[in-house]
């Protein structure tokens, strides 16, 4: 069995390049013979006024994540996410909790930079755990640990 995550969006191709940048993926090119994603579901019956031009879907650079999909839907984000992602940035606990904290906070101010918004920080040293939840750019929720 193979499986893709599926993301609602207003805008894919920001999406896409938002979260390609923050997993270290790439954007996954259209299939072969077609020049854009635009003409690929042209093609296959999507409505154009359901197609927007650039890239709606990313893939694990290594093969060994899964594809992630940006699907345009008209209604806006209106509650908390149920699933979201975790950046394994801070090296696990075997790391100490400065360096861990370091990391995190590093890996917080590169995503910012891409368009991404602290939201809480949470340090609980007597548990040796730290992380920051953010926002991407459509306001979805995730955390850097």
């Amino acid at each position: 069995m193979s499986y893709q995550l599926t993301c609602d969006c207003a805008d894919p191709d920001t999406m896409a390049r938002f979260w390609a940048e923050a997993l270290g993926f790439t954007l996954q090119e259209p299939p072969f013979g077609f020049d854009s994603w635009r003409a690929y579901w042209l093609s296959v019956g999507v409505p154009e006024d359901e197609v927007e031009d650039g890239y709606d879907s990313i893939v694990d650079t290594k093969g060994a994540g899964m594809r992630v999909w940006f699907q345009k839907v008209p209604e806006p984000k209106t509650v908390k996410n149920r699933m979201h992602f975790d950046l394994l940035v801070g090296g696990g606990r075997t790391v100490p909790i400065e360096e861990r904290r370091a990391r995190v906070r590093s890996e917080a101010q590169r995503l910012t930079a891409l368009g991404a918004e602290v939201i809480a920080e949470g340090d609980s040293p007597d548990i040796d755990h730290f992380f920051i939840s953010m926002h991407d750019p459509e306001g979805n929720e995730f955390d850097i640990v």
